[in-house]
This record gives structure tokens, sequence and C-alpha cells, in this order.
């Protein structure tokens, strides 16, 4: 697999590529944003791992830029800014992971494995619909009776795996294994700061509530509502 890694901490990138080429991944490094981009725009990659504090400019102004040309492939965060407020950020621009610094290889390695596995899988059905609801994957769009829905890339996903388990209650600990793809540590408040957001978005102008809180167990979104 080829995987671009962008960090400027010199030592912290010769570790990470020495792992990842043990694993025999093909690795280019880029020590800031604008020869990220320069590394994207000429050639394809499975996986980026980006670091935000660059000298030239922020990871998350090259997630941005990414997202905003077209570019899907998926991006694990790789920082020490570890507060809520960070991954909000970083996810709603289309994050598809989260590690902060300090980190163990071991770590890395799973989490690298677990996003390339993501990018080899099938794709299901593209219209998914609870009610009035309906979630379009190729077109990446979302309309609740008929009027559309703006979501981020995070949002997005979260209502993608709600709806396709429609009906069943997912914990927290299962939303953020399938939609931020790494374990429950640290990320505790994540799922219900998500929740809320999309709650805002799909239920609070409709007398049908269709996302349901269930007390000391998680979430599930159904037809039938709250």
């Amino acid at each position: 697999m080829r995987i671009l890694l962008v960090e400027d901490e010199e030592k912290v990138s010769r570790f990470v590529e020495r792992g990842l080429k043990a694993e025999l991944h093909v690795v280019s490094v880029a020590a800031d944003g604008r020869s990220a981009l320069h590394c994207l725009r000429d050639f394809g990659y499975d996986l980026v791992i980006l670091d935000l504090n660059l000298p030239d400019m922020s990871g998350n102004a090259v997630l941005a830029a990414m997202r905003k040309n077209g570019v899907a492939t998926p991006v694990l965060i790789l920082t020490a800014r570890d507060g809520i407020a960070a991954k909000v950020e970083s996810f709603d621009l289309g994050a598809d992971d989260y590690l902060t610094k300090p980190f163990s290889f071991t770590e890395l390695s799973l989490r690298t494995k677990a996003l390339l596995r993501r990018g080899q899988m099938p794709a299901q059905g593209d219209m998914l619909t609870v009610g009035d609801l309906t979630l379009d994957r190729a077109a990446h769009q979302v309309r609740r009776g008929g009027q559309a829905i703006d979501l981020t890339s995070r949002e997005f996903a979260l209502l993608d795996y709600l709806m396709v388990n429609a009906g069943r209650v997912l914990s927290r600990t299962m939303i953020v294994e399938n939609v931020w793809d790494q374990s429950f540590e640290g990320l505790t408040n994540i799922v219900d700061v998500y929740i809320r957001q999309l709650r805002k978005k799909i239920d609070e102008e409709s007398p049908v509530k269709l996302l349901r809180t269930i007390r000391g167990v998680g979430y599930s979104i159904n037809e039938e509502g709250a």
C-alpha cells in the first residue's frame, strides 16, 4: 500500500517511516503542507498520515484542500492536540481517524490497517431510508421530507451507520469503533457531541423525531421516533 506521511518532526517522521516500511508499505514523506498537496496532486495514495502542526500551513488546511479537490483518500491525524474541540474540527473537515502523540507504533499500525481495510471494502447500496429521511451515498446527500440537509463528512458517516442499523440500539463504543475506526478510550464525549449536532439538523424542524437516546445504553434511529 502507498502511504503519504506528512510530518515535520524528523525524529517522528523517521520512526513512523521505518515502521511502515517494515510492514512492506511504500512510504512517501512530506515535511510541510504544500509539499503534501503536490504529492497528492501528482501521485495516488491509499492513506495519508497527517500532522496538524506544520511549518507553512496547518494540517487541517491540507485536509480541507484535499476534500475540496475531491481527494477521498483516508486521513489519519497524528498530533499532540488532544482536546475534544480539535478532534471535532478535524473530523468535520473529513478526517477518518485521530491519534494523539505520544503514541506507540503498535497502535498506529492497527489504526493504519483498519483504514486500509475499510478502503478496500465493497460498497453497499447507495440509498438508505428511514421514514421520510433518505441518505444517498453516491451523491453524498441527505434529505428529510424532500428537504436537503447539509452535513459534515463525519455527521454523514455517523448517520450512515445509524441508518444501516435502523431499529438497533448502538452503544457509544460501537459507534466510535465503526465510525471513527478507533478504540473508545479518550472519545467518551465526542459521540454525544455529534449526536446533538445531527439531531439538531434532522429532527429539530420535524414533529416526528427519528433519533432516540437510550439512557445508559446508546442511540438508535427508527421510524417510530423517540
